[in-house]
């Protein structure tokens, strides 16, 4: 074959290549897959390949087949907004990314200045969905997880209608431990109460006796914890060694593997709000577990409420991109504010859950509280 004719064909393939890679639609997703976040980064993305595999099964979106786009956070803000850029630059159209609040606000105004859609899976930050709420143009970020705000709310009334009087609070130091921090104080005050001890703690920390130790000498009967996974681990193993044996109401990353493989026997009863626990009562969130199982050979999902959280976030997309018949970050972000049918999630039947002031999926009722009982997450009492 000549030069010229070598040539014509690999500039063939290369256009041939190109024209694939355009039939596809990329959504991106930026977690912590590397870690101390790794378990629920790890559990957002099963659920946003589940999501994918099968949207696409049943004939893609406006034509194409979706494609996920996936990038590691490490749980780093200075990380997370250099691989935001390399997102961006590889054509995604929408975001299903954020398990860590400060990550999160790392490049958010990234993704607010490129008009494209995030829909966060797990990040629970409250001010995330707030930042650009008066933006001219919009704002571009969405949620599919509990807020802060509700999560704090449900965890302080929780330990109130237990009949908790004397209640330590226990946050870690970042972006969204102080948040949470702020929240459960805010709604200690509606009930008119103050916590008798109030202790921060830093990320990686193994030795919490002294916050625990200052919870015991105020006479705490209950922690109220806000921290991802292996600290509050620390924290219920420092409970248990210390003799004192509190109820922990923890934050929802109390949920992933790496409290209880740190925590051990002693998180058992440790409680948590969750958007999704096995068991589903609903048909959509039964079929979720069948389909999870199916396609992970597990015995049980690993962090319900991340998995399907980034499970439905992928499916909210792909509805919005159906109804706006575009892939226009403008018009993707126009149809989440005005989803005109119902989209069925593992979550819930999301009915309009976006207007465009309102950028929260999951309401008050929508979360319950759930507990660690023998290894797996299962619903707490209600009394």
């Amino acid at each position: 074959m000549k030069r010229s004719h070598i040539a014509l064909a690999i500039a063939a393939l290369s256009l041939g290549s190109a024209a694939l890679a355009a039939d596809t639609i990329k959504i991106g997703s930026l977690l912590p897959l590397s870690g101390g976040s790794a378990n629920m980064g790890v559990s957002v993305r099963d659920g946003q390949r589940l999501a994918v595999k099968q949207i696409n099964a049943a004939g893609g979106v406006l034509g194409k087949q979706l494609e996920l786009v996936e990038l590691d956070d490490e749980a780093k803000p200075e990380k997370a907004s250099q691989n935001m850029q390399s997102l961006i630059s590889k054509g995604i159209v929408a975001c299903s990314c954020g398990v860590n609040t400060g990550v999160v606000a790392s490049y958010q105004k990234d993704l607010q200045a490129a008009k494209i859609p995030n829909l966060i899976p797990a990040s629970a930050g409250t001010k995330l969905t707030h930042t650009f709420a008066a933006a001219p143009e919009g704002n571009y970020t969405f949620r599919v997880q509990a807020s802060d705000t509700l999560q704090a709310e449900m965890m302080v009334d929780y330990a109130v209608k237990k009949g908790y009087k004397k209640i330590a609070i226990l946050s870690d130091s970042t972006p969204y431990g102080v948040g949470g921090h702020g929240d459960m104080v805010k709604q200690l005050a509606s009930h008119k109460m103050t916590a008798v001890s109030d202790r921060t703690f830093n990320l990686k920390d193994t030795d919490m006796t002294a916050q625990l130790l200052k919870a015991k000498e105020a006479g705490a009967q209950v922690l109220l914890v806000y921290g991802i996974g292996p600290e509050q681990g620390q924290i219920a193993s420092g409970n248990a060694k210390l003799g004192m044996n509190l109820p922990l109401i923890g934050s929802w990353p109390n949920a992933m593997d790496s409290f209880i493989s740190i925590a051990g026997a002693s998180g058992d009863g440790a409680v948590s709000p969750q958007t999704f626990v096995e068991g589903s009562p609903s048909p959509a969130g039964r079929d979720f577990e069948s389909a999870y199982h199916h396609e992970y050979k597990r015995a049980r999902i690993v962090n319900p409420t991340a998995a399907a959280g980034g499970h439905d976030a992928i499916f909210l997309i792909a509805a919005a991109m159906k109804q706006a018949k575009s892939t226009d970050g403008a018009k993707i972000k126009e149809a989440l504010e005005n989803l005109s049918t119902p989209v069925v999630g593992a979550v819930a039947t999301f009915t309009k859950p976006y207007t465009k002031n309102e950028h929260e999926a999951i309401k008050p009722g929508m979360a319950v509280m759930a507990m660690w009982k023998s290894g797996a997450i299962v619903l707490a009492p209600s009394k």
